[in-house]
C-alpha cells in the first residue's frame, strides 16, 4: 500500500495537500473494496443525481469534471509513470454493453450487443483508450455512459420505420433513378453518436497533446464510414477502421478522356486478394509471419 501511495508523490507540485490525502484514501478504498463496487459499477448505479452524470465518480479519474483536479492528476501520473516518448500510440474508441440486472438504472435502453447478435436492454459505455503499439497494452483514458437524447431516439425510430416501409415496396430497377441529382459530399452532418464521441475527444486530446503525439483514431466497423472519417479529420487524426463487407474500392482513373460525357472518375475495382504491387509500401517478416502494408 505504501509503495503505491509513494507513486503519487509526483502530484505534490500540482495539487494541494488535502487533494493528495484524498487520493491516498481513494487508493486504499479501491484496494479493499469488494463486490461490484468498481468505477464502472459506481457509474452504472449513480443515476442522474450522481457527482458526474453517466461518468465515473472517482474524483481522480479521467472522467471527473473540468473543475476537479482529477484531470491534472491523471495527466501527471501518465506522463511520469506510463508514457514512453519513443513508442507509437493509437487512440482507440469502443462501446461496451452491460445487460440489465435488478432495478432499472439510469440510462437504460436497448443497445446492440455483439455476443448476442441483437439489441438487448442494458447500459452502454463508450471508452477512449491509448494503445501502446510496441507493448500491446491499452490505457483507458475516459469512460462515459451512453445516454440517448429524445431527439436521437426519435431519429432511430424514424429510420427503422423508413427501412420497414422500404422493404414492403416493389423492387425498383437497378442503377441510378432518372432525374436524380448529384449529392454534395463535402459537407457532412455528424450524427448525435458522432457528436458525443467528438465531444469526448475534444476534452481528452488537449490533456495528452503535449505528452503523446497522436496521429490515428481506431474505431470498430460500426463507425467505418464517411461521417466518422470527417469527425476524425476535424481532430487532425487519421481513421483506422473496418469497411463494410459490401464496400467497394476503386483506383482513380488515369486513362484518356472518352471524348463525350463527363470525365471518368473510377478505374478498376480493388480486389482484396490481389492488390496491385505498385501500392506496396512495406514488407516485414517476423518468424513465420509476413506483413505487407499497402
Amino acid at each position: 500500500m505504501m509503495d503505491i501511495v509513494a507513486l503519487c508523490q509526483c502530484l505534490r507540485p500540482h495539487v494541494t495537500a488535502t487533494t493528495l490525502r484524498q487520493v491516498s484514501r481513494i487508493i486504499l478504498a479501491l484496494l479493499v473494496i469488494t463486490g461490484r463496487m468498481t468505477m464502472l459499477g459506481r457509474s452504472r448505479w449513480a443515476g442522474p443525481s450522481g457527482p458526474v452524470t453517466g461518468g465515473a465518480i472517482v474524483p481522480c479519474s479521467p472522467c471527473s469534471p473540468p473543475s476537479s483536479p482529477g484531470r491534472r492528476c491523471f495527466g501527471v501520473c501518465f506522463r511520469q509513470h506510463v508514457s514512453c516518448p519513443h513508442d507509437v500510440y493509437l487512440l482507440a474508441g469502443d462501446e461496451v454493453v452491460v445487460t440489465q440486472a435488478g432495478q432499472p438504472p439510469h440510462g437504460l435502453d436497448r443497445f446492440f450487443a455483439s455476443w448476442y447478435g441483437k439489441p438487448v436492454p442494458g447500459l452502454a459505455f463508450f471508452t477512449l483508450s491509448l494503445v501502446r503499439v510496441q507493448a500491446r497494452r491499452s490505457f483507458p483514458l475516459r469512460v462515459e455512459q451512453v445516454v440517448r437524447s429524445t431527439a436521437e431516439k426519435a431519429a432511430r425510430k424514424a429510420k427503422a420505420a423508413a427501412k420497414k416501409s422500404k422493404a414492403l415496396r416493389a423492387p425498383r430497377r437497378r442503377g441510378r433513378p432518372p432525374g436524380s441529382p448529384n449529392q454534395p459530399k463535402a459537407h457532412v452532418t455528424l450524427t448525435p453518436e458522432l457528436m458525443r464521441i467528438k465531444a469526448m475527444m475534444d476534452t481528452l486530446l488537449p490533456l495528452i497533446a503535449r505528452v503523446v503525439p497522436l496521429a490515428s483514431l481506431v474505431l470498430d466497423g460500426h463507425l467505418g464510414n464517411h461521417n466518422a472519417l470527417s469527425m476524425a479529420q476535424q481532430s487532425n487524426l487519421h481513421l483506422i477502421s473496418k469497411l463494410r463487407c459490401d464496400a467497394a474500392l476503386y483506383v482513380p482513373y488515369t486513362g484518356p478522356y472518352a471524348g463525350r460525357g463527363p470525365r471518368r472518375t473510377y478505374g478498376d475495382r480493388v480486389e482484396d486478394a490481389n492488390l496491385p504491387g505498385q501500392y506496396l509500401q512495406e514488407t516485414t517478416e517476423e518468424g513465420h509471419m509476413q506483413t505487407q502494408l499497402y
